[in-house]
């Protein structure tokens, strides 16, 4: 698991050059498959554009990267979109750039500019979420030693879950896993040893437009 950017809410984009449209459609994808599957489905629905250029990313450690030019000269239309995508650092996504012409050449520098700038486009309108690789702690503790533990997780960004009262107190949280030690060792210098606390499974967890989420590892 390595933290990475991924796409949370799809986005689409437009720019004009010289009466040419250039329509960026911007997706989350897990598979090559999937990807190919948008492309195709971007193509249907603009069937009639001359061009439907695109490129993607697939995986996490090693992304498969693959574009395609769709008719326009080679290396102006795919190329400059994968570089957006690499250059935004976002994993597991697909991007579509549908072009309708407008009548005038755009020249190899003209064409490389707007594919570049509608792929911008469309990432600027997706929501993009920061994945951390975090491990799940369950943490019991008394109740005299609530506050500082809950004051000690807010100071480090713990994310927290949820938390049972019984006889005790049981708080399920999220912690970056690069950073658990650390806390780990803070709870149990701030309670004197009287904390216990289990790691459970790992996740990754992060937070876009307000929203506090966790995803499958």
């Amino acid at each position: 698991m390595i933290r990475h950017k991924a796409i949370y809410a799809p986005g689409s984009g437009e720019i004009v050059e010289k009466k040419s449209r250039f329509i960026a459609h911007v997706q989350s994808v897990e598979t090559v498959e999937e990807a190919q599957n948008f492309i195709e489905e971007i193509k249907k629905k603009y069937w009639d554009a001359r061009h439907n250029c695109s490129a993607f990313s697939v995986g996490v450690d090693q992304p498969l990267t693959r574009f395609s030019d769709d008719g326009e000269p080679g290396g102006t239309a795919g190329k400059p979109i994968l570089e957006v995508i690499l250059g935004s650092e976002v994993r597991n996504i697909v991007i579509v750039v549908t072009r309708y012409f407008g009548g005038t050449l755009l020249g190899t520098g003209g064409l490389v500019r707007a594919y570049t700038e509608a792929s911008k486009q469309g990432l600027l309108n997706t929501t993009i979420v920061e994945k951390i690789p975090g491990i799940r702690l369950l943490i019991s503790t008394d109740y005299t030693d609530l506050g500082k533990i809950q004051y000690l997780l807010a100071q480090n960004d713990v994310m927290i879950e949820d938390s049972i009262y019984t006889d005790q107190v049981t708080i399920k949280a999220l912690a970056d896993v690069e950073l658990k030690d650390m806390i780990c060792k803070k709870l149990v210098e701030a309670t004197s040893g009287r904390v216990q606390i289990m790691e459970d499974d790992m996740v990754y967890f992060g937070e876009a437009a307000g929203e506090k989420l966790v995803f499958p590892e």
